[in-house]
């Protein structure tokens, strides 16, 4: 078994990569998405690959996924319904919250404040009670609790959090075991288990959200295995985690908060694995699809790795890539709201179904993808060919917003949609990089997914970050991602301590003990160990996470947590420092993937052909190219067009593109 495969699931389309460890020869698929049953689309992207490739199912050694099924559990409010186990007298933690209303006064006015995960109908009080030091002050009754878990009856997951569960966690797993007996298969949360760090809403919520995915999750792992198996694959399935690291399936299905993130952070490992290649390890990312954009900042080919991820309105404690994501997609629907007159695109999308009015499958309202039809950028057929654009439903809607608008053209209104939907993902791009203390200018740009290297170019020129790079197979990047990361578990454990109530000694011991605790749940040899401690100035309210060794001391351990503080705030304080919290992750092998060399061009790259374009209000002539047939060292000048199955890359006037050695398009300006 020679083969891995990669499998991204998105908002419009099913993403396959099937590539061979020895030769580094890849082959891709790309087929539409199926909401109702994800594993339909990825069975058929499977079976329509290894007939491109000429392999049996058998030959695949390794399903690697990245999934959205935890990410639209929590959109779509689809989730299970959870039962609460909080001590007695914190029945409310969810509702309470952290008092949080965006806005300001008005706020109150015009937020409507979303559901909890878990009803206060379904909440139940423990009585017990740890205090912060681990000592017991009041032991649990557990006949008080088995007569309320019994009124938990028709709860499909249940979700423990304690106080201080972090300092001890003999009451919570002794209420799992009750929960046992008395709700016979249901799945059960311990934040103990979720999330080990103090501070109990977090903890709180983190451990429900585990819980309201956890069914579907593990039901859809276990169907895709199982189909997977049916269909002649003998390896094994592994899940793509929020930070960018591979989960087994048994791990996947009990901690399924850790995916929420999951496709977005393949797109970024796979960034990071063509940027190596090309020699640029300081780079944004940029990931344009059907229904949205993610971008990201990556420094030293490690992607910067958040502590919160957000989905919709909620906010959970686990580690992810930082991604931020704004509706802006090819998918993304023009419209001009009746009050304000003004152009707006997205976030509403037209997704897979019914998709854009180009894909003829009864779309009417004009989106980002007809915009680009309209103006000449895209070919007549997309995915391979599996899709024929149809340019006159395109004209057609995008006319219709251009009468309502009051513009003399079609291609007027297809420019401002262009125009708009380029400064919404400048604004994202500015969130990485600016908003975080960092000039953007000092980065590469990375463009994949199937519409981000058509607005690649126009976005290099907004940010000022050269080159632009377009890696091989853009629009199944995140799949190739997939494919190439390795197995990743991590622990945690909260340890408030000042400076100087802790040793260099006791520091290390924390850490290495941390690392085995990480290691006993990875399912492969461990290649690489990285700590994370979090600091914060004693009386400060929250922390900072700081990267370290396992030999990095209390004085250098200030020094770093200072510098990241004045880069952050621009000040310092003179309080002492004070240790909250700290982690270790654990990684296996990277997969060893041969990367692809392109042979040397002996020649300039022959067009396949010309048509007119609109690009900065008026029609031109751009030549078109066929990315297969493009060898190393060959330089494309714009205005120019490259093809490829799984999507298209536009070079503007004044800009070209040559062609690295590791298949990479690196655009710059032409006087740089």
């Amino acid at each position: 078994m020679r083969y891995r495969l990669g499998v991204d699931v998105g908002g419009t389309f099913t993403d396959i990569l099937l590539i061979d460890e020895h030769s580094g020869r890849s082959y891709r698929a790309k087929t539409a998405s199926t909401p109702h049953d994800q594993s339909i689309g990825v069975l058929a992207g499977l079976e329509k690959v290894c007939a491109e490739a000429g392999v049996e199912p058998a030959a695949i050694g390794e399903i690697l996924h990245g999934t959205t099924v935890a990410t639209n559990a929590v959109l779509e409010g689809k989730g299970a319904r959870v039962g609460l186990v909080t001590t007695a007298g914190f029945r409310q933690v969810l509702q309470i919250a952290r008092s949080y209303v965006p806005g300001g006064l008005a706020g109150w006015i015009i937020w409507p404040k979303p559901e909890p995960l878990a009803a206060l109908e379904d909440t139940i009080e423990a009585v017990e009670r740890i205090a912060a030091d681990g000592s017991v002050v009041t032991p649990l009754d557990e006949d008080d609790l088995r007569r309320k878990l019994r009124g938990l009856r028709g709860v499909e997951a249940l979700a423990v959090c304690l106080l201080h569960s972090y300092a001890d966690d003999a009451h919570e797993r002794r209420v799992a075991e009750l929960a046992a007996e008395e709700l016979p298969g249901v799945p059960v949360s311990i934040s103990s288990a979720v999330l080990p760090e103090m501070r109990e809403y977090e903890r709180a919520i983190t451990t429900v959200a585990n819980a309201y995915v956890q069914p579907q999750v593990a039901g859809y792992v276990d169907n895709l295995a199982a189909k997977a198996a049916a269909g002649g694959v003998d390896g094994q399935l592994y899940v793509l985690r929020s930070d960018g690291g591979l989960a087994s399936t048994a791990g996947a299905a009990e901690s399924p908060v850790n995916l929420l993130l999951s496709g977005p952070a393949g797109g970024v490992t796979g960034a990071a694995w063509f940027a190596g290649q090309a020699g640029f390890p300081d780079f944004l990312t940029f990931d344009m699809g059907g229904t949205s954009t993610d971008v990201a900042l990556v420094q030293g080919l490690r992607p910067r790795i958040g502590r919160e991820t957000r989905v919709g309105d909620l906010v959970v404690r686990s580690a992810s890539v930082d991604v931020r994501t704004v509706g802006a997609g090819g998918g993304s629907i023009a419209h001009v709201p009746p009050l304000t007159r003004a152009l707006r695109v997205g976030p509403q999308s037209a997704g897979a179904v019914p998709g854009p009015a180009a894909y003829g499958r009864g779309g009417e309202e004009p989106t980002v993808t007809d915009a680009n039809v309209v103006l000449g950028y895209l070919p007549a057929r997309l995915a391979g060919g599996e899709i024929e654009l149809d340019r006159e439903r395109s004209r057609a809607a995008v006319a219709r917003l251009a009468e309502a608008m009051g513009l003399p053209s079609a291609e007027a209104a297809a420019q401002g949609i262009v125009d708009i939907v380029n400064e919404n993902m400048f604004g994202a791009l500015r969130l990485v990089s600016v908003q975080q203390g960092y000039d953007p200018r000092d980065f590469a740009l990375v463009a994949f997914g199937g519409a981000g290297p058509l607005h690649a170019n126009a976005l290099g020129r907004l940010t000022g970050a050269w080159p632009v790079i377009i890696p091989p197979s853009p629009g199944v990047l995140c799949a190739y991602g997939d494919a190439t990361t390795s197995l990743r578990d991590e622990a945690a454990r909260t340890y408030v301590r000042r400076f100087s109530q802790l040793t260099d000694t006791e520091l290390k011991e924390l850490l290495a003990e941390l690392a085995e605790t990480a290691t006993r749940g990875l399912d492969a040899e461990v290649a690489e160990v990285g700590y994370q401690v979090d600091v914060r100035y004693h009386g400060q309210g929250f922390e900072i996470p700081i990267t370290v060794g396992l030999d990095t001391g209390l004085e250098e351990l200030g020094r770093l947590f200072d510098a990241e503080h004045e880069r952050l705030f621009s000040f310092l304080l003179s309080n002492e420092h004070e240790l909250v919290s700290a982690r270790a992750t654990v990684s296996g092998p990277r997969p060893n993937v041969r990367p692809v060399r392109l042979e040397p061009a002996t020649a300039d790259p022959e067009p396949v052909g010309r048509h007119e374009v609109w690009i900065d209000g008026g029609w031109t002539t751009a030549a078109e190219y066929d990315r297969a047939t493009l060898r190393a060292g060959s330089v494309i000048t714009g205005p120019a067009i490259v093809v490829e199955m799984d999507s298209t890359t536009l070079i503007l006037p004044g800009h070209a593109a040559r062609v690295h050695d590791s298949g990479c398009l690196l655009i710059r300006p032409l006087e740089a």
